[in-house]
């Protein structure tokens, strides 16, 4: 279409869509928001809306969709969690004053990283992250747009880049830099992060510690440039950044806290089955997101560990003051979330009750915490500000029965604001007021049946009929003639009218001006709600830590410098509960300072992977200060977990099953210390029998050897049990079986020594696998152990052996004379490719 075939209207439209290619635009226009051309058409089929056309008979009709104002919500919901970006532009000025097009501005952009009014549930962060790079070195920023969490870090390489967005679970991405195609298709294709391009650098020293280095700050700057960018506003409950490094908290990848279920059951994605579900006892949607954050991140530092412990133990020595903490933190709302909804401008009255209910439970949690008395809580109790003040005014101000908008009137108590309370006697009172003039003046006039009504052209008049207008008193005055009567006014009238039209008029937008107010007064409050947001959220999660030990039995660990592990009776917690504690058969765990490394052998569904996830949730159960299940625990702390346990092939990425067990296994290789903790299930069985076997032995060693770190390995390779006599810090462990009249029974218990078989036919038998199948599988292992016997009995090779197995000839062939002879220097790949094929065909 030309330009002058453009409506004013659609030309402010395609202006205003120019800005914002990358989004859905929402254009407001009366009760809908309105969408056109091809977001109209895309919209329509990802919303299952009605596609329409504007001009419908002009040449080219405009795709036209819409969706009505009071309910976009939850459309733009479901585009956000689509990936997809979304312009709102209202109108910004008052229709009837407006002269031609209502002008219309975009006055947020809703992105995935951005959503702060979401379905999504309270207790999870949504975290918007942004990466530059310098160098070889890369910096991060991330921030919870919803509580204005803002953290930044520096990172090594890309590959720790991209693993710790994935363990922000980040769903979009702020680039600052010029991606290379390999780096944007991990991004964009492998990872599904909507990426985001931004170039300008935003300094603000009240939120950027000026002590960062070029690149955090230059990240940190890009990120807050394109938070302005989208959301339009200044957001005063932004917090100031804090640096942290990887290794300030125990390390582990996104696959090692999946194959965990740390925070969701890894088979089902859902919380139920996680470590998350066993711990959480928390009161608050700010404890159950501060909870997530411990478990996600577990710590090193032993001594904060440590007063995380002391907390939890008087909370388990002061039953009933816990109870009654546990009771008050019930009346807490998440005002972490309602310091920022203030900071957005979308406030409500109930957000500000909530406010106010929670400020009056924190003297009562402050008192009960003062009431125990111990020493270990004075910082807790220091940071629990209830802000009288502003408990006052909200108190004094906010109706208990506010309505849910602040633009109809009725939020505002009685007696806060004189004004109003005059509006609200003329309302009031002013019915009774026109039914005494009514009654005066039929009895004056001597009219009987003189009434007063009201329509918005004349307001409120007397209607007297034609029979009575020569009774009409002199003081009346004609408002208006219809065919059968007449409308009069006094002065009095007019005036009690003015009055109660004015309050009318006027009550709702005082209201609105008060509420207003009272929200630019709790806004100078941000800072000190959101600190006594944190200091709630973390009783919260303490307290849970000593309902949880109470109701699981567990213990306080105890953490040693000498390398030692030491969990009598150890139990996967999880499982445990899942199961019933009558049914789970606990696991000690012994690796004293001078044993690393633990071979464990024994059949399939006896217990070997929980037995070692066992040790990896005790470990991240200690590091997070709770404690944990096991009759005595002694433990060093762990810098890192390392797992390679369950893996799957990865479609997406393109990679096998073998490949996904290699990386994993070349990340533990290479970044394991002495003091990481490494979980090997099953390593090497993704490909040929010798092929894996050979692997899972050269790694076995090299951790020996080279690492040193505390390593549990499950494997079938029975062979490999030999090693025990070659490496001194290895020890070989089974899990135990019962065999009994050819059947067999899996003890689940953990013995020393290797297994003597695998079971694997009994495993099957177990699946239920048809009987003559079971038989048959039966004779085939028979004979094949009878070969094996007969070729050697030792496959672990302790010296390299110079092996004649390739000796398919004599060596004297004339093939043998032409390999001898190649020069693979001169070689091509095509000319190796002809080469080989022609010693095939000749073979």
């Amino acid at each position: 279409m030309t330009k002058e075939k453009i409506s004013p209207g659609m030309q402010q439209y395609l202006d205003i869509k120019a800005q914002h290619p990358d989004a859905f635009l929402l254009f407001r226009m009366g009760d809908f928001y309105e969408l056109f051309y091809d977001d109209a058409v895309e919209a329509a089929q990802i919303l299952e809306l009605t596609l329409t056309s504007r001009n419908k008979n002009a040449e080219h009709p405009i795709p036209m969709a819409g969706v009505p104002y009071h309910a976009a919500q939850q459309y733009i919901d479901t585009l956000v969690e689509l990936g997809h970006k979304v312009a709102i532009a209202e109108q910004i000025e008052d229709p009837k004053t407006a002269v031609g097009v209502v002008k219309r501005a975009v006055v947020q952009i809703i992105t995935p990283g951005t959503v702060v009014d979401s379905t999504k549930s309270d207790a999870e962060s949504n975290f918007l992250v942004a990466i530059d790079q310098e160098g070889p070195s890369f910096a991060l920023a991330y921030m919870d747009l919803a509580t204005g969490q803002f953290f930044v870090t520096t990172l090594a390489d890309f590959a720790a880049v991209c693993g710790e967005i994935r363990n922000l679970r980040a769903r979009e991405l702020v680039v600052g830099f010029n991606l290379s195609d390999t780096q944007q298709q991990v991004l964009s294709s492998q990872m599904n992060l909507l990426l985001s391009q931004e170039k300008e650098v935003v300094e603000d020293v009240h939120l950027i510690d000026t002590s960062l280095s070029a690149v955090e700050k230059t990240v940190a700057g890009k990120l807050l440039s394109y938070v302005h960018r989208t959301q339009l506003r200044e957001l005063s409950h932004l917090q100031k950044i804090q640096r942290y490094e990887i290794k300030d908290y125990l390390q582990m990848d996104y696959a090692t806290k999946a194959s965990l279920d740390l925070l969701e059951n890894g088979r089902t994605g859902k919380k139920h089955g996680s470590l998350y579900w066993l711990m959480d006892e928390t009161k608050t949607a700010m404890g159950m997101r501060l909870l997530r954050s411990w478990i996600d991140r577990p710590l090193v530092d032993k001594e904060r560990i440590v007063e995380r412990q002391e907390i939890v133990q008087v909370f388990l020595d002061s039953f009933f003051e816990r109870s009654d903490v546990s009771e008050s933190l019930k009346g807490v709302y998440d005002i972490e979330r309602l310091a920022s909804r203030v900071s957005f401008g979308k406030t409500l009255p109930k957000d500000l009750l909530q406010l106010a209910q929670t400020l009056g439970n924190v003297p009562t949690i402050k008192g009960i915490l003062e009431a125990i008395g111990h020493p270990v809580l004075d910082n807790l109790i220091a940071q629990l500000d209830s802000i009288p003040e502003l408990h006052a005014l909200i108190s004094a101000a906010i109706d208990p029965d506010a309505q849910g908008t602040i633009t109809e009137g009725n939020i505002i108590k009685a007696g806060f604001d004189q004004q109003l309370d005059q509006y609200r006697l003329v309302m009031r009172e002013g019915t009774g007021w026109i039914a005494e003039i009514e009654a005066k003046e039929r009895a004056h006039s001597g009219i009987n049946n003189l009434k007063i009504d009201y329509n918005k052209k004349d307001g409120y008049y007397f209607h007297v009929t034609n029979s009575n207008l020569s009774q009409v008193p002199n003081h009346f005055f004609r408002k208006a003639t219809l065919k059968n009567s007449e409308r009069y006014g006094t002065e009095e009238l007019a005036k009690i009218e003015g009055q109660m039209l004015e309050a009318r008029d006027k009550s709702s937008n005082l209201e609105y001006e008060i509420f207003m107010r009272i929200r630019q007064e709790v806004e100078k409050y941000i800072g000190r709600l959101q600190s006594l947001a944190k200091a709630l959220a973390t009783v919260d999660v303490l307290q849970s830590f000593a309902v949880v030990a109470e109701l699981q039995h567990l213990v306080r660990p105890s953490f040693t410098d000498n390398h030692t592990i030491a969990v009598e009776k150890g139990r996967h917690a999880v499982v445990e509960k899942v199961m019933g504690a009558q049914s789970y058969i606990p696991n000690s765990i012994y690796l004293d300072s001078q044993t690393n490394m633990q071979l464990i052998t024994g059949p399939n569904m006896s217990g070997k992977s929980t037995y070692m996830r066992q040790l990896a949730i005790i470990v991240v159960m200690a590091q997070m200060g709770s404690y944990v299940p096991a009759e005595t625990a002694t433990l060093p702390l762990f810098d890192a977990i390392f797992t390679r346990i369950g893996a799957a092939d990865d479609l997406v990425s393109g990679q096998s099953t073998f490949m996904v067990e290699m990386m994993e296994a070349n990340k533990a290789v290479h970044l394991a210390s002495k003091n990481s903790l490494i979980l090997f299930d099953e390593l090497g069985r993704g490909t040929a029998t010798y092929d894996g076997m050979a692997l899972a032995q050269a790694i076995i060693e090299h951790i020996h050897d080279q690492i040193g770190a505390k390593t549990l390995f499950a494997t079938h390779y029975h062979e490999l049990t030999a090693l025990e006599t070659e490496l001194p810090h290895l020890e070989n462990v089974h899990v135990s079986t019962l065999e009994q009249n050819g059947q067999v029974t899996f003890l689940h218990k953990i013995a020393p020594g290797p297994a003597d078989k695998s079971y694997g036919i009994h495993v099957a038998k177990i699946a239920g696998l048809p009987s003559a199948l079971l038989a048959r599988a039966d004779k085939i292992l028979k004979k094949l152990e009878q070969q094996a016997a007969q070729i050697s009995t030792d496959t672990v090779l302790t010296e390299p052996v110079v092996s004649d197995q390739l000796n398919l000839f004599d060596t004297t062939h004339p093939i043998l004379e032409r390999l001898a002879q190649l020069d693979l220097n001169q070689l091509t790949p095509v000319e190796a490719l002809v080469f080989l094929s022609d010693l095939q065909k000749e073979l």
